[in-house]
């Protein structure tokens, strides 16, 4: 009962306060400072006032609000062990038999030193011809310069 005094009042408070700021010529402020101020009626009105009230001085609810609470943890306590793990039962299923795939090697037969190792020599040198070029760059900038 003093819940809904309250509101009545506040909302009473900023109609006022409304009409101070229309008679000031300030419209849209007055506009928005009275649908502030009615909105804690309308909560009164509505009812839901009284339920906030009766659940905040209930134990059963605050025991419901506990229950929530734990399921809460239990959700998220389990999903930080499954992303830890790396994923649901399915996709550990599916990553264990990659792994048995993988584990096969079909390529074995293909001789190993083939032309790989011909293909990663190759990069190797192109880079000192560039650095090379560089240089030879620099030295005709600072032969020009008379250095």
């Amino acid at each position: 009962m003093i819940a809904e005094t309250v509101c009545s009042a506040v909302a009473a408070a900023g109609l006022g306060i409304a009409a101070v700021s229309a008679y000031r010529k300030r419209f849209l402020s007055a506009a928005r400072i009275a649908a502030y101020s009615l909105v804690p009626l309308g909560l009164v009105m509505t009812g839901i006032v009284q339920w906030l009230a009766d659940t905040a001085f209930s134990p059963t609810a605050w025991a419901g609000f506990g229950v929530l609470g734990v399921a809460w943890l239990l959700f998220s306590t389990t999903r930080a062990v499954e992303r830890r793990r790396g994923g649901t039962r399915k996709e550990r299923k599916e990553a264990r038999a990659a792994q048995q795939r993988e584990a096969v090697a079909p390529t074995a037969s293909a001789p190993s030193l083939g032309p790989g190792a011909r293909a990663a020599d190759k990069p190797a040198s192109a880079p000192r011809r560039e650095a090379a070029d560089d240089f030879s760059d620099i030295e005709a900038i600072l032969k020009k310069h008379g250095i």
